[in-house]
């Protein structure tokens, strides 16, 4: 996906953390760890006192690592990558194609480190994210992840735009698993900047980026979709997901969610449905008849009496 993703299409909606504002985070929460350890050996200690040395310093080193490396670790996966440190400075942990973190890459960003930041007092740490275009430590590069600024006003250069109304809840059942993080990039990219681009390059771009998608689900899209359409509501539908499972399945406001309208127009084009309907044939006029068509006499209407009969 590197001939797709140019120079000009690079733009994240989200800007990768400075090396100032993340060693003020870990700071931040090295600190608040170092207390909560403090607190655990006070207790145990005085709860381990008739044991042993060796005893004890099992224990003490299980309470090292579970608050000063689990801890973090449990945070940032409930959190979806915010620490208390990275909350008090506007940071969040996110994967390279912008989703929220998982177990797998809280626990890889913990385990690495314990060796860049704990035991070399965060030299290396430093010195990988000076090296790395996007600031990122060894722990990133590995998880596969990148700490980003979240206090930053909204481009509208990031924004995407909808699908067609058409479209909603096109896409629910189909297999996005093998779909890769750089292909989803590349889709996003090109719909946050598809306005700015030719038309004709844009187009071209869309047709192969939807030709892709559709070798890595191996479901065709639906005929008469434009392409850009297409790419805008599978990239709706797997935000759906990825929201209704970040948020323990609650409700999520994309995909599926909204009334289609038939025939709406809009920046993608007009719905295959949208054709021009047969011209409305008017039926004549109650007072015009035809002269072939005989005329219904009506009957004489019997005298009223003022008689009704018995029931």
């Amino acid at each position: 996906m590197s001939e797709l993703v140019t120079g000009e299409a690079v733009a994240l909606e989200l800007r990768p953390a400075r090396l100032p504002s993340r060693a003020l985070a870990v700071l931040l929460d090295l600190v608040v760890a170092t207390v909560a350890y403090i607190v655990v050996t006070v207790a145990l200690v005085t709860s381990t006192a008739s044991l042993d040395e060796a005893a004890q310093f099992a224990v003490s080193l299980a309470a090292f690592v579970l608050v000063m490396v689990g801890g973090p670790i449990a945070v940032e996966t409930l959190s979806h990558g915010r620490s208390l440190g990275k909350m008090a400075c506007g940071l969040r942990v996110v994967r390279d194609d912008g989703g929220p973190i998982r177990f797998r890459h809280a626990l890889v960003r913990g385990g690495i480190g314990v060796i860049e930041i704990l035991l070399t007092f965060g030299v290396v740490a430093c010195i990988a994210s000076l090296v790395s275009a996007r600031g990122r430590r060894l722990g990133d590069v590995f998880a596969g992840t990148l700490v980003v600024r979240e206090r930053v006003p909204v481009s509208p250069s990031g924004f995407l735009p909808p699908p067609p109304p058409w479209l909603a809840g096109r896409f629910s059942g189909l297999d996005l698993s093998a779909v890769p993080d750089g292909l989803w990039l590349a889709i996003r990219q090109y719909l946050a900047r598809m306005q700015q681009l030719d038309p004709q390059v844009g187009s071209a771009m869309a047709e192969r980026l939807a030709a892709d998608l559709v070798a890595r689900t191996g479901t065709p899209a639906p005929h008469g979709v434009p392409p850009a359409a297409y790419l805008a509501a599978v990239m709706q539908e797997r935000q759906a997901r990825e929201a209704r499972r970040a948020f323990a399945n609650g409700p999520a406001a994309a995909g599926g969610m909204a009334s289609p309208v038939v025939g709406a127009p809009g920046a993608y084009g007009p719905s295959p449905a949208q054709v021009p309907s047969p011209p409305a044939v008017t039926a004549p006029h109650p007072a015009v008849v035809r002269e072939s068509e005989p005329r219904e006499v009506p009957e004489p209407e019997a005298p009223r009496t003022g008689f009704a009969p018995p029931a």
